[in-house]
């Protein structure tokens, strides 16, 4: 059984991320950051790579970093060899410009890495109303598309990124990737795979969380697929 988290890792919304990324090491600190303990001293910039969470961390001291690192970040402190603690949650906007420039390779290395996630994306996405359906909020799909998406998978389901993109004729991982990227942004109607922002959930009409990874992962468990994830 997994631990709780423990002092400087943080469990909210039930659920938390083991490993992370590295998209910014800082080690004098940032001076334009919003949190005040962290414009000083060292601080390290991650996404998570399960839900995708942005995160600030204080690296463990000598600890040194390169972009792209997979890291531990999870409950266990004594697997935690280079983060001390993971501080706080953070938004795109908090990001350093180094660490945007860095973020689309880095989603893209772990849409890659969890390809039978996205595939069964693919497999499971549903329509959100009538007449619009979840697929559609990849960049460039259109209904065209989507209708030889739900024809192909209907016969059976997709294994593969490439057998998704020689029978539908797009870029899976190209169009998640936007995605991804769109919805860490923020100013979404809809979210399939990254939590809004807290700013917009906090909104009077807050934007819709569908939550395909949190889906996708307790369908895994169920089916005993690996240890992909727990919520």
């Amino acid at each position: 059984m997994q631990q709780r988290w423990r002092k400087g890792a943080r469990k909210k919304h039930g659920r938390y991320e083991e490993y992370a990324y590295v998209l910014d090491y800082l080690a004098m600190g940032n001076p334009t950051d919003r949190h005040p303990q962290h414009r000083t001293r060292p601080v390290v910039q991650l996404i998570g790579e399960d839900y995708f969470i942005l995160m600030e961390a204080t690296p463990r001291p000598m600890a040194q970093f390169d972009i792209g690192e997979r890291v531990y970040v999870g409950p266990v402190s004594e697997l935690r060899i280079k983060i001390a603690k993971v501080d706080s949650e953070i938004e795109y906007g908090d990001l350093t410009t180094f660490a945007k420039d860095n973020l689309r390779s880095i989603v893209e290395r772990i849409v890659l890495q969890k390809e039978p996630v996205f595939v069964t994306f693919f497999n499971i996405a549903g329509p959100i109303t009538i007449r619009f359906h979840s697929l559609e909020l990849l960049p460039g799909v259109g209904k065209k598309t989507v209708m030889k998406i739900i024809e192909y998978r209907e016969k059976k389901p997709f294994e593969s990124f490439e057998e998704i993109k020689e029978h539908v004729h797009i870029d899976p991982v190209k169009v998640i990737v936007d995605r991804i990227i769109e919805e860490l942004s923020g100013n979404q109607k809809y979210y399939l795979f990254v939590r809004p922002p807290r700013k917009e959930r906090d909104q009077p009409v807050p934007p819709v969380f569908l939550d395909y990874l949190g889906k996708i992962y307790q369908m895994m468990r169920s089916k005993g697929v690996g240890e992909e994830k727990r919520d």
